[in-house]
C-alpha cells in the first residue's frame, strides 16, 4: 500500500451504516425522551472539573496554572458563561402540579388577550393603543387590564423558567451533533416557550411530558439546519436518524451489523434509495486537513488535479505542430477529407456520405481517398513523427 493509500485509508467514509449515520455522535436523534436529570447539581460540578469546552464536544486540554490565571480573563460567554448559567437555573424551585395548572389559565388568559389585539391590529392597519386594546377586551379599566398583562406575562416566565433544567437535560443528548452546547440550550428554550404557549392543562398530563416533545424538536430541527455545511431537508434528516436506529436495533438482534439489503428490507425501501442517502450523510471534509503526525502536509496535496497539467498542455500543442506538419505533405485533397473525417478542426467526425457530398462525389471516392492518405501517413518517414506521442 503506498503512503498516499495509507492516507486516504485513514480518511475515507466507512463502509458500514452504523459509522456512516454516526456524524461523530454517542446518541440517536429519535432517542429516549428526556426527563429531568435528578442530578443535576453535578452538572455544573462537572462543568467545573472537566471544563465546559468538553460539553461542545472538545477535549479540554489541561493548562498550567499560570496560563490558566491568563486566560480567565479572556472567556466572557465559555465555560464562567455557562456554569453561572447552570447555577443560576439550578436555583429555580421545581412547580407543583397545582401551580402549574394555575400558571397554564393564567398563560391561556394572555394568549387570549394577545389574539383580541393581533384581530385589532389587523382591523384598524395600525398597532392599537393600550385603550383600545382594553376596551376591544371589554375591559374599560386600564389598570386592571395592565395587571391582567402582567399576571399573564408573570406567569409564562415563571413556567419556562422553572423548566430551564430540563431543556439542558435534553440538550446533553445531543452534544456532538455539530452544534455548541450553546446553542443547543438556546435552541431548546425557544421550544420550551413554544411549549408555555401551546399547553393545555385540562387534558392531565404534566407540562415536562408536554414540553419534551417541542424542546426535542427545537433541538433536531437546529441541527438539521444549522449543523451541516451543506444543508440537507429536515424529512431527510429523519430519515437518517430512523437508518441510524434500525441499524443499531439490527445488530442488537443479530449480534453483528446488518447488510445493506437488511436494514432496506426492514425499512421497506429500495437499496438504491439507501444508498443516496448513506451518501448524502456523508460529511464534507476541507482540503486543509492536516495530514499526518506533524500536520506539515494538508489533505489537497494528495487529490490528483482533474484537468490537464501544464506537461500535458505542452505535449498537447507540441502533437498538434507535428500532426499539421504531417498533414502538409499531403495534397490538400487527402488533407481536407482527413480533416473532415476525424474532426481535426471542429471536434465532430463527419461520415464519408457527409464529406461525399461536401466534395460533389461519391462516398466511395472518399473512401478511396481517405485509404490513400492514411497509407501515406504510414510511410516511415511520416509516421516516426507521430511515434513518440503514442504511449
Amino acid at each position: 500500500m503506498t503512503q498516499a493509500q495509507e492516507i486516504f485509508a485513514t480518511i475515507s467514509p466507512a463502509n458500514d451504516f452504523e459509522e456512516m449515520f454516526d456524524f461523530n455522535s454517542g446518541n440517536n436523534l429519535s432517542g429516549s425522551i428526556g426527563t429531568i436529570d435528578p442530578e443535576f447539581p453535578e452538572m455544573i460540578a462537572e462543568a467545573d472539573s472537566i471544563g465546559v469546552s468538553d460539553l461542545n464536544g472538545k477535549k479540554a486540554r489541561k493548562l498550567p496554572a499560570t496560563r490558566r490565571r491568563t486566560q480567565t480573563k479572556k472567556k466572557p460567554f465559555t465555560e464562567d458563561s455557562i456554569r453561572i448559567y447552570l447555577q443560576e437555573i439550578g436555583r429555580i424551585r421545581l412547580l407543583r402540579a397545582e401551580e402549574e395548572i394555575e400558571l397554564a389559565r393564567q398563560i391561556a388568559d394572555l394568549l387570549d388577550l394577545e389574539y383580541i389585539r393581533a384581530t385589532l391590529m389587523e382591523h384598524l392597519g395600525r398597532i392599537p393603543t393600550d385603550q383600545e386594546w382594553a376596551i376591544a377586551c371589554d375591559i374599560p379599566n386600564l389598570r386592571q387590564f395592565n395587571r391582567r398583562l402582567h399576571i399573564g406575562r408573570r406567569a409564562k416566565d415563571k413556567m419556562v423558567q422553572s423548566n430551564l433544567r430540563l431543556v439542558v437535560s435534553i440538550a446533553k443528548k445531543y452534544m456532538n451533533r455539530g452544534l455548541s452546547f450553546q446553542d443547543l440550550i438556546q435552541e431548546g428554550s425557544l421550544g420550551l416557550i413554544r411549549a408555555a404557549e401551546k399547553f393545555d392543562h385540562e387534558k392531565g398530563y404534566k407540562f415536562s411530558t408536554y414540553a419534551t416533545w417541542w424542546i426535542r424538536q427545537a433541538i433536531t430541527r437546529a441541527i438539521a439546519d444549522q449543523s451541516r455545511t451543506i444543508r440537507l431537508p429536515v424529512h431527510l434528516y429523519e430519515t437518517i436518524s430512523r437508518i441510524k436506529k434500525t441499524t443499531k436495533m439490527l445488530s442488537q438482534k443479530m449480534g453483528r451489523k446488518p447488510t445493506e439489503e437488511e436494514i432496506a428490507e426492514d425499512m421497506e425501501m429500495t437499496i438504491e434509495k439507501l444508498r443516496f442517502i448513506a451518501k448524502s450523510a456523508q460529511l464534507p471534509i476541507s482540503l486543509e486537513t492536516p495530514i499526518g503526525k506533524e500536520e506539515d502536509s494538508r489533505l489537497g496535496d494528495f487529490i490528483e488535479a482533474d484537468g490537464e497539467t501544464p506537461e500535458d498542455e505542452v505535449s498537447k500543442n507540441l502533437l498538434r505542430e507535428d500532426l499539421e506538419n504531417v498533414l502538409d505533405s499531403l495534397s490538400p485533397r487527402e488533407r481536407d477529407v482527413l480533416r473532415l473525417r476525424y474532426g481535426l478542426d471542429d471536434g465532430r467526425m463527419k461520415t464519408l456520405e457527409e464529406i461525399g457530398q461536401i466534395f460533389n462525389v461519391t462516398r466511395e471516392r472518399i473512401r478511396q481517398i481517405e485509404a490513400k492518405a492514411l497509407r501515406k501517413l504510414r510511410h516511415p518517414n511520416r509516421n516516426s513523427i507521430l511515434k513518440e506521442y503514442i504511449r
